[in-house]
């Protein structure tokens, strides 16, 4: 099993930075595809980025290319989502996800695991 504990979320201005952080308390992190997806109010949740075991292979949602990074590392048991030219409409409640599988599969928010997620509120 693999328990996820996401932080770095906050309030940020327009065009600001930050980078959030999932902490995976599992025996076998280096085995799972990990994920980071959002949800804003009204909106149904989104895929956002998604990234392979080894980390040699993401995938991101148009919407954020270019703009967010995904990365891991495995020795510490993280996933991070580096966030740059934020935008208000990124506003939302993030959460990662993982699963023993593809991050193509991920993507599509097919996890067993998620975690409790951490809010990014980004002003205009």
């Amino acid at each position: 099993q693999v328990q996820l504990v996401e932080s770095g979320g906050g309030l940020v201005q327009a065009g600001g930075s930050l980078r959030l952080s999932c902490a995976a308390s599992g025996r076998t992190f280096s085995s799972y595809a990990m994920g980071w997806f959002r949800q804003a109010p009204g909106k149904e949740r989104e895929f956002v980025a998604a990234i392979s075991y080894t980390g040699s292979t993401t995938y991101y949602a148009d919407s954020v290319k270019g703009r967010f990074t995904i990365s891991r590392d495995n020795a510490k048991k993280t996933v991070y989502l580096q966030m740059n030219s934020l935008k208000p409409e990124d506003t939302a409640v993030y959460y990662c996800a993982a699963d023993a599988s593809l991050p193509t599969i991920v993507a599509r928010g097919i996890c067993d695991y998620w975690g409790q997620g951490t809010q990014v509120t980004v002003s205009s």
